[in-house]
């Protein structure tokens, strides 16, 4: 039996065994703005999270031997979008994700962080799946034989490739602070699926992270008012550019679809609630 869990579209956990959506959660989060806009989800709840999660099982093998690895398309922004395009560029040499059917692995293949990484959020537990392990390489993975997820673990091992320059995603201030006070400027650090963070965690975050993603989270966008030199990009669910390096790699994004900073004249419904 293969086992996957999520929590994502709202903070809903879900569980998915043998490509089969087994358990969802009711989500704390009843509308996003990005679902609203790209699928029509007016509402989140139960029976829309069920729905979207069997759709990209459908689609792309989400949790399954079906599992696409690649994509293609960086024209939108978000946190997989710039970590392509980091590397693309050459600001980065590897980045550490985690991902379904791999766990946690160190990528230098902006297609393959762009196709794993861009189409799940939260995910919690997998398990191997071949056709991901072939893709990435049971070389690359954190560990082959189980797909476990641990990233300041990835980063160890993304420094001990050979790597100089590496960008991890978490949505765990703890690991953020183990991370920089290890490998200090020499590490991207990106804070993910951030709803529900607490207020202490989302002033401190803003003196760890380089990079780090509101989601529906309340105290990091009356923490970014505080910091007034951050770099917003978006306005529904904003990615904030923290210190310098994160500053440059979200303004490259930006260059290259043309898009500009936040406008704070420009007031567009965020997630509700937030939490």
């Amino acid at each position: 039996m293969s086992k996957h869990v999520m929590e994502c579209l709202g903070m809903s956990r879900v569980t998915i065994e043998d490509g089969k959506v087994i358990e969802v959660t009711e989500p704390r989060v009843k509308y996003c703005p990005l679902f609203a806009k790209h699928r029509g989800i007016q509402e989140l709840n139960k029976d829309t999270v069920k729905e979207n999660i069997e759709y990209r099982i459908k689609t792309f093998g989400m949790c399954t031997e079906n599992r696409e690895t690649t994509m293609n398309n960086f024209l939108s922004f978000g946190i997989s979008e710039t970590l392509s395009s980091a590397l693309m560029n050459k600001e980065i040499d590897a980045a550490v994700i985690a991902a379904d059917g791999c766990g946690t692995a160190v990528i230098t293949d902006p297609t393959i962080v762009q196709g794993m990484g861009g189409r799940i959020s939260g995910i919690c537990e997998t398990e191997p799946i071949p056709k991901v392990v072939e893709a990435i390489g049971p070389e690359n993975m954190l560990d082959a034989d189980t797909a476990r997820i641990n990233m300041c673990a990835g980063v160890d091992k993304a420094f001990g490739m050979g790597y100089s320059k590496v960008a991890v995603t978490t949505p765990f201030l703890d690991d953020a602070v183990r991370i920089r006070e290890a490998y200090g400027d020499s590490v991207v650090i990106i804070g993910v699926h951030t709803t529900g963070m607490s207020e202490e965690d989302a002033a401190h975050a803003f003196d760890v992270f380089d990079i780090i993603t509101a989601c529906a989270s309340k105290y990091l966008r009356d923490e970014c008012h505080r910091r007034p030199d951050t770099l917003v990009a978006g306005s529904k669910v904003p990615v904030y550019g923290i210190t310098t390096t994160g500053k440059r790699l979200v303004q490259a994004k930006l260059d290259e679809i043309g898009a500009n900073p936040w406008n704070p004249s420009i007031k567009e419904e965020p997630p509700h609630p937030l939490i």
